[in-house]
């Protein structure tokens, strides 16, 4: 399986594991989200790290495992947020890819920006070099289905660097997009250059997904460090 998960995350930017969690696992983390007081956003809770339950769940051996068949054995989580799609919560997504990333302080370099502050953390548009030290394991809470708004990505477009708005539309239009469907305790694992999207919800079903990040190092060059959200 592991040169198999190898080649599909090299060639195709993404790969769906089933069967990571268990159904009490996921149980558990649902549960835990619903007691904290969370500050939500209408999309979900970001900067999750800071969750000691989702900072537990980060770390769990068979999550950091597949973040180290990517990134290496130095590879740890950053970055946590929960995008929950529901009938009172529900949107669309453009085309896109991740690129901010972030970090702990501010400082001018090639290559970096815009620059902005979320909710107190200095965030800036990263290159190509930084966002290749990254991957995002993305645990299903939910069964994700062809009615609940699902991740669609283009394969194959992480490996194009860092494009403009202009170039992920024009790549929108011209490629065969994959609709990501993914049962509750699987992950889909993907690099953030991969453009994607996600269309609104056709249904009363929820679409939770809790969106791990983990890096190949804290530097991700010009003296820049991330920050843990």
């Amino acid at each position: 399986m592991n040169v198999m998960f190898r080649s599909a995350i090299a060639e195709s930017g993404f790969a769906v594991i089933p069967d990571v969690l268990t159904q009490a696992e996921i149980l558990n983390i649902v549960g835990k989200l619903q007691d904290a007081a969370l500050r939500r956003s209408r999309a979900g809770i970001r900067h999750l790290m800071s969750n000691a339950d989702v900072s537990r769940l980060a770390y769990e051996p068979c999550l950091l495992a597949l973040a180290r068949e990517v990134l290496g054995s130095t590879a740890f989580p950053f970055r946590a947020t929960l995008f929950d799609k529901s009938p009172t919560a529900n949107w669309l997504v453009v085309w896109h890819q991740d690129t901010a990333l972030p970090l702990r302080c501010r400082k001018e370099a090639h290559g970096w920006g815009p620059w902005s502050v979320k909710e107190g953390i200095t965030y800036a548009h990263a290159p190509t070099q930084a966002l290749d030290k990254v991957v995002a394991l993305r645990v299903h809470l939910d069964n994700s289905t062809e009615q609940n708004g699902p991740l669609r990505v283009i394969p194959g477009t992480h490996k194009l660097g860092v494009l403009t708005d202009d170039e992920v539309f024009e790549l929108s239009t011209q490629r065969v997009a994959v609709d990501c469907l993914v049962p509750r305790g699987a992950v889909l694992v993907m690099r953030p250059l991969l453009i994607h999207s996600s269309s609104k919800s056709q249904t009363d079903t929820p679409r939770r997904v809790l969106h791990i990040e983990y890096a190949s190092s804290t530097s991700v060059g010009d003296a820049l460090e991330l920050a843990v959200a």
